[in-house]
C-alpha cells in the first residue's frame, strides 16, 4: 500500500520546486529521484537508463519536433501578416471588429502551429499596432489576443494532445478529431463574447472598416487558403490512414517549406533561426517527457494508482462529483505553475482515477486541454498573459489581467458545456474511429 504522506510531501515538494523557479524537468526528476531513494534505495536507479531509452524509441514523439518546426517554418514565412489581413476582410464589419479578426487569426494560426505561446507572440506582433492606431480598448484587445491564442493547444495538431497521448496511451488520432469540435465552439463563444460586450459597452471597438466587396473577400483567400490548406492536408491524411501523426507532421513541414519559398522568404537565415528555436523547444519538451515517465514509473512502482484508486471508491463519489473536484484541483493549480508542468505532473497519478471512474480517455483529454488554457490565462502564472504584454511593451501587466476577466468566463462556460454534454467531444471520433 502506498503512503499517502509521502505521496502528499513529494507532489508539495515538486510543485515548490517549480515555484521556485527550478526547472520542470529538474524538479520531476528530483521528486522521482527521492523517492527511489527513500522507498527503495539506490538499486532503483539503474531503471532511469531502460527508461531512457523506452520513452525516446517511442516514433510518435518524433512528431513533436516537426509540427514546432511547421510552425516556426509559417511564422518566419510572412504567411501570418498575410493571415490577419485576410481575415479582417471577412470579419471586420462585425460588432467589435478586428477584435473577431484576432480570435480568427488566432484559430486559424492554432490549426497549424499546435502552440498557443507562439500563436500569442505571432498574433500580438500583427494585431497591437493596427488596433492601437484605430482606437480600440487596449484592454479588450490584449484579452482577446491571450484568450484566442489558447486554441493553439487545442484544435489539432496539438503538442499538447501528443503528449498526452504518450503518457496515457490514448489514440493521437481521435484525440485530434475530439478537439475540432470544441475549438471551433469555443471560436463561436469568444466571438459572441465579444459582440455581447461591443453591444453594452460601445467603446470597446474603434472604427470599423468599410465593407468589404464580394470581389475583395474572394481576393483575400488567397491569404487564408495556403494556411488552411496545411491543416485540411495535415488532418486528411491521419484520417484517411494514408499517414501516422508523425508523417503527416512531416508532410505539413515541406508544405511549409513550398509556402516560404512561393513568398519569397525561404532563405538560409531564417531556415537557420527556424531549426534553432526547434532544437530549443524540442529539447525542453523532451526533457520533460522523460523525467514524466520515469515519475509515472516510480509512482506505478509504489503502488499509488492502486492506493488512490481504492481510496476514491471508497469516498463513493459520483463520477460528476469526482469530475467537479477536478475542475477545483486544476484551477487552484493553474494558478501556480505552467501547462506543461500541470499535463505531465499529474497525469500519471490522476489518469488511473479517470479510468476507474469510468471516463473516456479522449474526453478527459480534451477537458484537461480546456483547463490547461484556463492556466495559460489565469493570474499569476499566466504564460499567454505575460507573452502579450512582452510583445505590448509598454503600461502594466494589470490591463491584461483585467483584459482577460469575460475570457475566462467563456473558457468555463465551454468546460461545462463538454461536462454536461460529452457527445460535443466524442461525436467526431466516434464517427471517425
Amino acid at each position: 500500500m502506498a503512503d499517502f504522506t509521502g505521496v502528499t510531501i513529494g507532489f508539495v515538494l515538486m510543485l515548490a520546486m517549480m515555484a521556485l523557479g527550478l526547472h520542470v524537468a529538474v524538479a520531476i526528476f528530483l521528486t522521482s529521484v527521492l523517492a527511489a531513494l527513500v522507498y527503495f534505495g539506490p538499486g532503483l536507479l539503474d531503471t532511469f537508463a531502460t527508461q531512457l531509452w523506452a520513452v525516446m524509441n517511442d516514433f510518435i514523439l518524433t512528431a513533436i519536433p516537426l509540427f514546432v518546426l511547421l510552425g516556426e517554418l509559417l511564422m518566419r514565412a510572412g504567411v501570418t501578416q498575410r493571415m490577419y489581413s485576410g481575415m479582417s476582410t471577412w470579419l471586420g464589419r462585425l460588432p467589435g471588429g478586428l477584435l473577431h479578426t484576432n480570435i480568427g487569426a488566432s484559430g486559424l494560426f492554432a490549426a497549424v502551429s499546435g502552440s498557443s505561446v507562439a500563436t500569442a507572440a505571432t498574433i500580438s506582433t500583427v494585431a497591437l499596432p493596427e488596433l492601437r492606431s484605430r482606437g480600440y480598448n487596449e484592454r479588450i484587445v490584449l484579452g482577446s489576443i491571450a484568450a484566442g491564442s489558447t486554441l493553439g493547444i487545442l484544435i489539432p495538431p496539438s503538442v499538447n494532445l501528443i503528449i498526452y497521448g504518450a503518457l496515457t496511451g490514448a489514440s493521437i488520432g481521435q484525440l485530434f478529431a475530439a478537439g475540432i469540435v470544441p475549438g471551433l465552439m469555443l471560436i463561436g463563444l469568444f466571438m459572441m463574447a465579444i459582440i455581447v460586450m461591443s453591444i453594452i459597452w460601445p467603446g470597446t471597438s474603434g472604427a470599423l472598416d468599410e465593407p468589404a466587396t464580394m470581389r475583395q473577400k474572394l481576393s483575400s483567400l488567397s491569404s487564408l487558403l495556403p494556411p488552411l490548406s496545411i491543416f485540411v492536408v495535415v488532418m486528411g491524411v491521419i484520417y484517411t490512414g494514408w499517414a501516422t501523426p508523425t508523417e503527416a507532421a512531416a508532410i505539413g513541414v515541406i508544405m511549409s517549406v513550398g509556402l516560404a519559398a512561393w513568398n519569397r522568404a525561404l532563405t538560409i537565415p531564417m531556415l537557420h533561426d527556424a531549426f534553432l528555436s526547434t532544437v530549443r523547444t524540442t529539447a525542453m519538451i523532451l526533457l520533460i517527457i522523460v523525467a514524466a515517465f520515469y515519475l509515472k514509473f516510480i509512482i506505478g512502482v509504489l503502488g499509488v494508482p492502486q492506493a488512490m484508486t481504492s481510496f476514491v471508491a471508497d469516498m463513493d463519489l459520483t463520477p460528476m462529483g469526482f469530475i467537479f473536484a477536478l475542475v477545483i484541483f486544476y484551477l487552484i493549480l493553474g494558478c501556480f505553475i505552467e501547462t506543461l508542468s500541470m499535463l505531465v505532473g499529474t497525469v500519471p497519478i490522476v489518469f488511473p482515477l479517470v479510468v476507474h471512474m469510468g471516463l473516456d480517455p479522449v474526453w478527459f483529454g480534451i477537458f484537461l486541454v480546456l483547463m490547461m488554457e484556463l492556466a495559460l490565462i489565469t493570474p499569476p502564472v499566466g504564460m499567454n498573459l505575460f507573452v502579450v504584454q512582452g510583445v505590448r511593451g509598454r503600461g502594466s501587466v494589470i490591463d491584461v489581467f483585467y483584459g482577460i476577466i469575460p475570457f475566462v468566463g467563456v473558457v468555463l462556460l465551454a468546460v461545462a458545456l463538454i461536462v454536461f454534454f460529452p457527445g460535443i467531444v466524442l461525436w467526431l471520433p466516434n464517427m471517425m474511429f
